[in-house]
């Protein structure tokens, strides 16, 4: 239970989806309550794919390229930790690689679901690099099947959360937006930097001992 709360909480912090509420919000303006429903189950669905994808296949292209776990960790807590940065300023959107040539073809395409939203506005580096080093970790089958839970359930929250985007928004305003992201920003900073440290006291034990 520990361990599917743990990779839970940190899954979610870093994909955040409650501040794709307010992209979702605009892009999904125009359609009705059914294409809405239709565009979160996709968007959950990719989400869910991509991720269980780099869970299970991200360390072998590792090995591929060279590169080591300890170096991904360090790369992928910049990573973290500047998503949370980003947050807490206040800058997170321009951070997600969606600018406003981006929104605006997204809005002239029947379909969102895969780019802008499940790529890059949910499953974007952080997420991929802190699950690589995740199944590093725990790769043990009851390990695997707890954490392939976790990712589900992650999912299924994101689903929940952009099905009710538009009333989220008219709830929490902008302001009650603003404020969730930057609780969650300081969150993702604190894994981000643990993530750095944690590496960097592995490296020193290993080279020094």
């Amino acid at each position: 239970m520990e361990l599917f709360i743990s990779l839970f909480a940190a899954l979610f912090s870093v994909l955040n989806p409650i501040g794709t509420v307010p992209i979702f919000v605009g892009l999904t303006m125009d359609d009705d309550k059914k294409e809405r429903s239709r565009i979160s189950l996709w968007t959950a669905i990719n989400v869910f794919i991509i991720l269980v994808i780099s869970f299970f296949f991200g360390e072998y292209v590792l090995s591929f390229f060279g590169i080591s776990i300890e170096a991904l960790r360090i790369a992928g807590g910049i990573i973290i930790a500047t998503s949370g940065f980003s947050l807490l300023t206040g800058n997170f959107n321009k951070k997600r690689g969606v600018n406003k040539k981006v929104e605006n073809d997204a809005q002239r395409r029947n379909d969102i679901a895969l780019t802008p939203l499940a790529i890059p506005m949910l499953a974007g580096p952080g997420s991929i690099s802190l699950l690589i080093a995740f199944y590093h970790e725990h790769h043990e089958m009851f390990e695997i099947g707890i954490s392939v839970l976790a990712i589900f359930a992650v999912a299924v929250a994101i689903f929940i959360t952009l099905r009710s985007a538009h009333y989220l928004a008219k709830i929490l305003g902008a302001s009650g937006i603003v404020a969730i992201s930057r609780i969650v920003g300081f969150i993702v900073i604190a894994i981000g930097v643990q993530y750095i440290i944690s590496s960097i006291i592995t490296i020193v034990q290993t080279n020094l001992m």
